[in-house]
């Protein structure tokens, strides 16, 4: 997920952008291929990468490096559940324009939330790479903070990668958190007001069902977020990615073959699932398909420090049903069907 300095920091021209006729130039296309490229390879590789290479390091010479780094990482263990180190200087880098210009994605703002609460954010679908909830959420291109002044967003990922050596320096940087319940908390409690927490509810059992056309949610059973959010008095707010499940097709496999099997047992191991994906260019990038990521309006939430499990159904019902209604009432607007039915499993 690198990016040159100038790139970063904008101050280099990147030359003309748009032909004369309005449409992108090729060295645009070119930026915005290796700017979605860099975040693909990182998804995929990076954490793993950084891992085997400080394992390489203490067989070499340099073993003092990565001995000092484990040494700090065991005392900064507990940062990531403490709301990380956010830094607005990773996510300002321009490269995240590019990214978000690839699809392109779009935030659509339609209630305001107030900088005075907390809430939690339910993205849907999950998608391959939630290419839509990167940018809207963990980067300043996406434009969450002129939408709604005074809130600070931050997207919940999985706590496992915040274990790796590097990569979870990179990561907490962008303001991502681990999506855990001590994390959560810490944020909701005790950093003040005016957060909002993305979670990807459906998690890597979604990401299985993704593929053009589909338009499945996992979700019935998943009532863990509004617990929290009674516990905390965050108030919800349903959000749907557009366009999401268009970026890649998946190879689906049918249930209880050999193969469904293998990514389920694979998702109980690791915490994620292996999905049978393929891109467009050079096999990893997703397609040019635009990604439209609407903010619903928010479900009012009392603070209840111990939630009966009727209080937590009757709110999950709440937030599948204000879901439902932002799936069909931007629709048609996002380039979908008016046939398209929205599916929670």
């Amino acid at each position: 997920m690198a990016t040159n300095r100038g790139d970063m920091n904008g101050t280099v021209a990147m030359g003309d952008e748009m032909e004369e006729n309005g449409e992108k130039s090729q060295w645009k296309l070119f930026i915005e291929d290796i700017s979605v490229l860099q975040l693909v390879l990182s998804f995929l590789l990076m954490g793993v990468s950084c891992l085997v290479l400080m394992i390489y390091l203490m067989f070499t010479p340099l073993w003092p490096i990565p001995t000092l780094y484990f040494t700090w990482q065991i005392f900064d263990w507990d940062t990531p559940e403490k709301g990380g180190r956010r830094t607005e200087f990773v996510r300002s880098w321009r490269v995240w324009k590019h990214f978000k210009d690839y699809f392109p994605v779009k935030l659509v703002k339609t209630a305001e939330l107030s900088p005075s609460k907390n809430y939690i954010l339910g993205c849907h679908p999950h998608g391959i790479m939630s290419m839509g909830a990167f940018s809207c959420f963990s980067t300043e291109a996406g434009g969450f903070g002129q939408a709604f002044p005074g809130m600070r967003s931050s997207l919940a990922i999985l706590a496992g990668l915040f274990r790796m050596p590097l990569f979870r320096e990179y990561i907490m940087f962008a303001g991502l958190l681990p999506v855990s319940k001590a994390c959560l908390e810490y944020v909701l409690r005790q950093a003040g007001v005016g957060n909002a927490v993305v979670i990807i509810i459906g998690g890597a059992e979604e990401s299985l069902a993704s593929s053009p056309g589909v338009n499945t949610v996992v979700m019935k059973q998943r009532k863990g977020f509004v617990r929290l959010a009674l516990e905390n008095g965050a108030d919800l707010v349903p959000v749907y990615s557009f366009g999401e499940n268009e970026l890649f097709p998946q190879v689906l496999l049918s249930e209880g073959s050999i193969g469904r099997r293998l990514q389920a047992l694979f998702k109980r191991v690791m915490g994620f699932a292996p999905c049978l994906f393929t891109g467009g260019r050079w096999l990893l990038l997703p397609y040019r398909r635009p990604v439209t990521t609407v903010v619903g309006s928010p479900i009012s939430v009392p603070h209840v420090c111990n939630p009966s499990e009727q209080q937590v159904d009757h709110y999950h019902k709440l937030y599948m049903e204000s879901l439902s209604k932002l799936f069909h009432a931007h629709k048609t607007n996002c380039g979908l069907a008016e046939t398209h039915q929205l599916r929670i499993i």
